[in-house]
């Protein structure tokens, strides 16, 4: 009966080594990385934090840098699975070894305990940015954003309105001062506006920047279109494009020659600039206006900035009289009264249904210096009386017949020419319609069309025999 005893000693040794050597193969195999796809699946075991409590120690200052220990984020997964820590054991410090924390005082004073939770760090007491300051620049970004584009809003109406205004002023300023009673258009005119009653509008606005003027009742010619263009000044971006690229307000008067009224002329006065480019743009310059007219011997010509371009030099003679000379296209009178001139017009062979025309082109004065072209605006019915009762001589009409004649001809063959292309290229069109027409048609169809096509040749090859009756 007494030897049973010491196996009673050896049993609880021989359990805590079982024990020690079951939780260490646990922790091997957890350490090696064995079910490390499992892990997801594994439920944390809550822990109680007053198991792991620690009696109250004094605070220390320490010199030594903290170790700062990243928290490994568990919806990512490691790319380089680390050897993971062994699991907390949840005996409430079994094995917990005295003699590693030798020296401590049993009982310490009471201090007021330092709470750390489980995601302080050491780089949690680095202060982060306020994004307080970038939504406030932001905003105030977008505040002034809109108050340029409010600011810029309200500019364009109020030049819209302003530039509209100081349009209808220059117009009605030309008006009052060439159409409106003892002035140059209604001493010459029996009608003047649009209308046929006293009270109709002497101008037709068509839009903000161009005004029409007309003009009828006149000998030498069936009436007068006046067309003035103006600047923009109703637009903001075209005024501001205005101040780089300067332009000005120009009239343009048409005048409509009756047929008979109007001999075989073609002439063109301008600067020099502008009678070049005339010259190469405008087809009855091309045509029956050769070069620019030198000035000829013994006689005032116009001035030095002006050019020039007449079908014959006659008809430049005649044109530029004496007293057109001394009233604006002059030496002197030019460079003071000439300013706005810009070209001048007058041929029988105009492109349209109109082909005798006059037309003027001038630039316009300010409101207030309405004035300063006057004599400009003198010229429109004086050329009307020049031209209406101006007469070729014999020689100079017989080259303008020709001349006509020939340019009749040529404008006969363009003519042709543009039927002739017209045919062909309708032609070309029906017959690649047709080509993809037989392209659809089945073999079958193919094959009747084919005999059919057949039939008629050899019905149009067979001799002709002409039946006659006898007696």
């Amino acid at each position: 009966m007494t030897r049973p005893v010491p196996l009673l000693y050896f049993l609880p040794l021989l359990l805590l080594l079982l024990l020690s050597l079951y939780y260490h193969v646990l922790a091997d195999s957890h350490f090696e990385g064995f079910e490390a796809e499992e892990e997801d699946d594994v439920v944390e075991e809550t822990i109680d934090p007053n198991a792991f409590k620690l009696p109250d120690l004094p605070l220390t200052l320490s010199e030594s840098p903290p170790i700062s220990t990243p928290t490994p984020d568990p919806k990512e997964p490691d790319p380089k699975p680390s050897k993971p820590s062994p699991p907390p054991s949840t005996t409430n410090f079994e094995f917990w070894d005295e003699d590693e924390f030798e020296g401590l005082p049993s009982h310490q004073p009471h201090v007021e305990s330092v709470v750390i939770t489980e995601s302080a760090t050491p780089d949690a007491t680095v202060q982060t940015p306020d994004p307080k300051p970038t939504t406030v620049s932001k905003k105030k970004q977008s505040f002034l954003v809109e108050i340029v584009c409010v600011s810029f809003l309200i500019m364009f109406v109020i030049n819209y309105f302003t530039g509209k205004r100081e349009n209808e002023n220059l117009a009605l300023s030309w008006a009052s001062k060439f159409a409106t009673k003892d002035s140059i258009f209604e001493k010459n005119f029996s009608l003047l506006g649009v209308g046929e009653g006293d009270d109709s509008p002497l101008l037709l606005k068509e839009g903000q920047n161009v005004f029409k003027f007309y003009a009828s009742g006149r000998r030498y010619c069936q009436g007068l279109l006046a067309t003035m263009e103006l600047k923009s000044r109703h637009d903001l971006l075209s005024r501001i494009y205005n101040m780089v690229v300067p332009c000005k307000d120009e009239i343009s008067i048409e005048v409509y020659m009756n047929d008979d009224a109007m001999d075989h002329v073609v002439f063109a006065l301008a600067r020099k600039k502008m009678a070049k480019a005339m010259q190469k743009e405008l087809r009855d310059l091309q045509r029956f206006a050769g070069s620019v007219v030198q000035p000829p011997n013994g006689r005032k010509w116009v001035a030095e900035e002006l050019a020039v371009v007449s079908e014959s030099k006659e008809v430049a003679g005649d044109l530029i009289t004496e007293a057109v000379l001394e009233q604006v296209f002059g030496e002197k009178s030019f460079e003071k009264h000439g300013k706005g001139f810009i070209s001048m017009h007058v041929s029988d062979q105009l492109p349209g249904t109109q082909k005798k025309m006059l037309l003027f082109k001038f630039a316009l004065p300010d409101a207030k210096n309405m004035a300063d072209m006057t004599r400009l605006v003198a010229l429109v019915p004086y050329y009307i009386d020049l031209v209406g009762r101006y007469k070729l001589s014999s020689q100079a009409r017989s080259k303008t017949e020709a001349a006509r004649a020939k340019a009749a001809q040529e404008a006969y063959k363009e003519l042709q020419g543009a039927r002739q292309e017209a045919l062909q290229k309708k032609k070309a069109e029906r017959k690649k319609m047709l080509e993809e027409a037989e392209a659809k048609l089945s073999a079958e169809a193919i094959r009747k069309k084919e005999e059919k096509e057949r039939a008629r040749q050899m019905k149009k090859a067979m001799p002709k025999v002409k039946m006659t009756r006898g007696h």
